[in-house]
């Protein structure tokens, strides 16, 4: 049996141990490889949309894949040659290289403009969240310099800042 990548020795070694033994030795390797710190050592290096290398289980062949998911224990990964997805625990993925860049965030768009006074005139339906999240919808009957009356039409009368109001269309 040759395995690529593995030392022959390793090797000759494993084959001449019993059942039990490899056994025993499959379910050392599993709770080292499902260790917290394994796996937060190779997740604290990949991101989303990044390219990383991984094992194919079936063959022992390296991959070359995007990541596209990342959950707690496993990733999911698109393999550029097949474009198949693959979903694999973090320790059979390669860590990219301790120097490697990571992507600069893409920065927020601006902020849009805040309404002001000049935005609204009296008369004009608006729209806007009182302080329990519910919508009132009323007419400006006044306006400050920084606050907007409003009447919604309930024989009550709302003050409200200018960046507080939306503009309501009727169709």
């Amino acid at each position: 049996m040759n395995v690529p990548g593995i030392d022959a020795r390793l090797l000759e070694l494993l084959q001449q141990a019993s059942n039990l033994q490899l056994f025993q030795l499959n379910s050392v390797i599993e709770r080292m490889l499902a260790d917290p710190r394994r796996i937060l050592q190779v997740r604290k290096a990949l991101h989303m949309g990044q390219t990383v290398r991984f094992m194919d289980w079936r063959d022992g062949q390296m991959r070359v894949g995007t990541v596209v998911a990342m959950k707690d224990t496993q990733l999911t990964i698109q393999e550029q040659a097949t474009r198949s997805a693959w979903t694999v625990p973090y320790t059979a993925v390669e860590p990219p290289a301790a120097g490697a860049p990571r992507p600069a965030p893409e920065p927020a768009p601006p902020p849009a403009p805040r309404a002001g006074r000049n935005d609204f005139r009296c008369g004009e339906k608006v729209a806007f969240e009182d302080k329990h999240l519910n919508t009132v919808v009323g007419v400006i009957v006044r306006i400050n310099q920084r606050t907007a009356s409003i009447d919604p039409g309930d024989s009550t009368t709302w003050r409200v800042g200018f960046s507080l109001l939306r503009h309501v269309v009727d169709i």
